[in-house]
């Protein structure tokens, strides 16, 4: 089969992003979260109460969910520069537990702009799903000032090239 030269460049420029039908990356600013991120279908936005580093916070969710698989960017304001290390680590540790998985592959992470912080990293956990199917989660994690991330990509199986490109797609505009 002969594929003409332009629908070859196509080809080659939609792996490079992870292109399938199921999946339409776009640049989304999550309202009042301070980043962008490339979605690969439309969020929707989400928010809850929660304790973090001993204080309560409101957790802001941006997720969707496209080819069997959810993306999500989760931001949370901190009161104090001194709780934020805290927070990170106990983000970590419920992503592990909501899925009944321990971390691995940790590797350093960074998005332009953000506060060095040691605790800023991606990692992998694999896990169950609350009625036993295996569940495959990368989660990233990182600071800016007194907010904390959490960008989560999670299904039954994870598409490299995608998960690389949500993460590769986060942002925190000047």
């Amino acid at each position: 089969m002969r594929i003409a030269k332009t629908s070859r460049w196509s080809l080659v420029a939609c792996s490079l992003v992870a292109c399938s039908p199921a999946l339409d990356w776009r640049d989304v600013q999550p309202t009042v979260s301070g980043a962008a991120a490339l979605f690969p279908c439309k969020p929707d936005r989400f928010a809850r109460m929660v304790t973090l580093a001993g204080t309560k916070v409101q957790m802001v969710l941006a997720s969707c969910s496209a080819a069997g698989t959810t993306y999500a960017l989760s931001h949370a304001e901190l009161d104090d520069p001194a709780k934020v290390a805290a927070a990170l680590s106990e983000l970590r540790a419920a992503a592990a537990r909501n899925i009944g998985g321990a971390p691995h592959d940790a590797r350093p992470f960074t998005v332009s702009g953000m506060t060095p912080n040691p605790l800023a990293e991606r990692l992998a956990i694999e896990g169950r799903r609350a009625d036993g199917h295996a569940v495959h989660e990368q989660a990233a994690f990182f600071a800016r000032g007194m907010r904390v991330y959490q960008a989560t990509v999670v299904g039954e199986r994870i598409d490299p090239e995608a998960a690389d490109t949500f993460f590769a797609g986060l942002k925190l505009p000047s």
